[in-house]
């Protein structure tokens, strides 16, 4: 997409992720998953945002739930952005980075940038569904399941009116979307893959605390657990959940590669996240300030794309020597999970008038998943 005014550009560049859904995935946490943060690393010192004398620097705070290192497999991108807002701006503002969690995760991060108390930071998405409720719809099955579909969908029209100038209503000036991958269902060691809905009758399947999935997996004839974010590494293993869904990417960035003997690429529902700055501080810039903070977002969102395919590939590689196994499935295999669960079902339209507004908003919003984005996805 061509840079152009700010609030014509953030039509949808500005993941989880992650988590993302949270980033889509309905849980308001620190992954693109919509879950915590990973490991341990290396974190700078917390400050307030601060401009010279002359009003020429700014100091700009960024916080994440991640270590440094994690986009090599899970693409979190902070270090780039970091580099590109200081080279978009020559220098006139300065980024610190808190990686990590030092300063939270999750809604707990979205807080702090709505109120001011940090300039920007990396969380689920999702956290935007209090003031746009239509960014739900990304937990519908096979509303917007693929990478290409869901960057459509939130670099359209349709979405900068139904949710971005929603948001900044309510103190936040979206940056850009972490696109990570579709979630896949991950099943615990001696356990077979899951190819069909039918292999799923009666799993324990972990879900967050969202009523949109709780009857997506119903649908599909699994028993919906819901289980905290921390707790389901050791409910897999114990055999309390039997499932759970992510992308392939966070199996590895959140240690389940040890856990999981199988995972089916079922391409349901998107793991993405977002940035986010607070709307005031961003207002507050000098208009070129604001067109480099423009600019390096979208060259971060262009970055965060390329870098999918590699995070994909190291991660596949790391679950091929754990000894997991990953299925994709047939067309006829994939058009079963599409017939049982799929949003367009009528069992959905009732979300779909309450998540949209009305029906009308819903097919916009519809028709924008599949309408090309000027953003490709590579493969």
């Amino acid at each position: 997409m061509p840079t152009i005014n700010r609030r014509q550009y953030i039509k949808g560049v500005g993941a989880a992720s992650s988590v993302a859904l949270a980033g889509c995935s309905g849980e308001n946490q620190g992954s693109g998953s919509g879950d915590g943060g990973s490991g341990d690393g290396g974190s700078e010192q917390d400050g307030a945002s601060t401009s010279n004398a002359g009003g020429t620097t700014y100091e700009l705070n960024v916080a994440t739930a991640y270590k440094l290192g994690t986009t090599e497999e899970y693409p979190v991108m902070q270090q780039a952005f970091k580099e590109n807002v200081e080279e978009a701006s020559d220098g006139r503002i300065s980024v610190k980075l808190h990686p990590n969690g030092v300063l939270g995760a999750g809604t707990e991060l979205a807080e702090k940038v709505q109120t001011g108390t940090v300039e920007a930071a990396q969380f689920s998405f999702s956290n935007f569904s209090p003031y746009a409720s239509a960014v739900d719809l990304v937990n519908l099955p096979y509303f917007a399941g693929t990478n290409q579909q869901f960057v459509n969908l939130v670099t359209s029209d349709a979405w900068e009116n139904n949710v971005h100038n929603n948001v900044r209503e309510n103190g936040f000036e979206p940056l850009f979307y972490l696109v990570i991958d579709p979630r896949a269902i991950g099943v615990g060691k001696g356990k077979d893959a899951v190819l069909t809905p039918e292999d799923m009758a009666g799993f324990k399947h972990r879900i967050p605390g969202s009523q949109i999935l709780e009857e997506a997996w119903k649908m599909v004839g699994a028993n919906p657990t819901p289980i905290a974010w921390g707790e389901t590494p050791s409910a897999i293993e114990e055999g309390v959940a039997d499932s759970l869904h992510v992308s392939i990417e966070a199996f590895v960035t959140f240690g389940f590669s040890d856990l999981v003997s199988h995972i089916t690429r079922t391409q349901m529902v998107e793991d993405a996240q977002v940035y986010a700055m607070n709307e005031k501080w961003y207002s507050d810039l000098p208009s070129d300030l604001q067109s480099a903070v423009d600019d390096a977002s979208e060259k971060t969102f262009q970055d965060n794309l390329n870098q999918v395919p590699k995070s994909r590939e190291n991660s596949m590689a790391k679950l091929e020597e754990a000894g997991v196994e990953v299925h994709d499935l047939s067309d006829s295999q994939l058009q079963k999970w599409k017939d049982k669960a799929g949003y367009q079902r009528s069992e959905w339209d009732s979300w779909k008038k309450k998540l949209a507004g009305d029906m009308e908003t819903f097919k916009k919003l519809e028709q924008a998943k599949e309408q090309k984005s000027d953003f490709e996805v590579p493969n």
